[in-house]
């Protein structure tokens, strides 16, 4: 009888196993990055730190702002969002799938996998009738739910193959975050009279809001049937 083959073999055997150990080596590379730098250049780094938590947290422009009214430089700037973008695609979209295909147990994570589904869903019926470009349009714009993350997640549910789909989401998402840097320095530059954080401070009252918002309609809308939920083929 052949023996059983461990599991990180079947998850490294898989594109997707393969995307998570890389992205998970970026997360390890920015904390180790992070933590050194606290030890080296304390005041520099907790800049950087913050600029990471925010794109994390609240989302990228707070993160771009805060950089830009900190003056880190529009490249750092640039490359520091560009690199957390993809560590968070390269381990929350491989998480989605591995899950998904019931290879991984992902039921402590399972009330976010299925906010992005649902946000997913309801973005794959436009992204599907123009194909690529509507993808590519899907996460390069900047509206609510449709970031790099979400567009993965949509390139699985529409069959697309791993290497196109990130191919796709991640050249949107590195050309969205240069738009959004020039976008931001040119709004900062005119702002700065007011206040140096005055389109920081902006865009995190927006996120607040939405967020408020975002829970105020959910709880007033009505309680979802208790059934089990069909999953999308991959057609």
């Amino acid at each position: 009888m052949p023996a059983a083959v461990p599991g990180w073999r079947r998850l490294l055997a898989s594109a997707e196993g393969r995307l998570l150990a890389v992205g998970l080596a970026m997360a390890l590379a920015i904390a180790a990055a992070v933590g050194v730098g606290l030890m080296l250049a304390p005041v520099a780094t907790l800049d950087y730190a913050a600029v990471i938590g925010l794109n994390l947290v609240v989302g990228r422009a707070a993160g771009m702002s805060y950089g830009i009214a900190r003056d880190l430089g529009m490249l750092e700037v640039v490359l520091v969002n560009v690199f957390v973008e993809t560590a968070q695609v390269l381990v929350v979209y491989p998480l989605f799938v591995l899950g998904w295909r019931e290879l991984i147990d992902t039921r402590r994570i399972a009330p976010m996998l299925e906010r992005l589904r649902a946000a997913a869903e309801s973005g794959r019926g436009g992204v599907r009738r123009f194909g690529i470009a509507g993808l590519f349009v899907f996460v390069f714009m900047p509206f609510w739910m449709t970031g790099p993350v979400v567009g993965a997640i949509i390139g699985f549910l529409l069959g697309l193959r791993v290497a196109l789909n990130l191919a796709v989401v991640l050249s949107a998402t590195a050309l969205a975050i240069v738009v959004y840097a020039r976008f931001l320095d040119q709004v900062d530059a005119w702002a700065a009279a007011l206040h140096p954080y005055a389109v920081f401070a902006v865009i995190v009252a927006l996120a607040v809001l939405a967020w408020v918002v975002r829970r105020f309609l959910r709880r007033s809308a009505p309680a979802a049937p208790d059934v089990e939920p069909q999953r999308a083929g991959r057609d």
